[in-house]
């Protein structure tokens, strides 16, 4: 029988596309994955015998701000603890490594609110409102 198991491992940049868009997150393009990926501070994977199904990171600059992100299940797999399994593992980062004077942030889609909850995490309006700043297309080929 095949278990899951948790590997504190950032997932490769196909991995890491294949999670996102396979659990309904927006997609990311291989340029942005593979800049962004090792500026993870922390990572972890759900896996499925050796069938990553899951994952979470953490990102920030190490002292002053932490951001939990990508937080993702294979639909297959949800309904399962696997996203309390993948908090769990980061709860345990943030614990051990973000100095007191620290802000972890995360942005909550749907109903991921009531996960999140559950780890401490409040909602921050009326006091501040998430905001979001997303860059337009950028034209291909060449200009004349």
């Amino acid at each position: 029988m095949t278990s899951y198991s948790c590997l504190l491992k950032l997932p490769s940049v196909q991995t890491y596309q294949a999670l996102r868009t396979g659990s309904g997150l927006s997609g990311k393009t291989d340029e942005a994955s593979v800049r962004g990926l090792p500026n993870t501070l922390f990572a972890v994977q759900i896996l499925y015998g050796t069938l990553p199904v899951g994952m979470g990171r953490v990102i920030g600059d190490g002292g002053c701000f932490f951001q939990v992100v990508d937080i993702a299940v294979l639909p297959a797999h949800q309904g399962k603890g696997l996203g309390k399994r993948i908090m769990a593992e980061i709860m345990k980062y943030i614990q051990a490594n973000v100095p007191e004077s620290g802000y972890v942030s995360l942005i909550a889609d749907g109903q991921a609110q009531d996960l999140y909850a559950q780890f401490g995490f409040i909602q921050t309006a009326p006091h501040s409102v998430g905001m979001a700043y997303s860059i337009p297309p950028r034209p291909t080929g060449h200009t004349s």
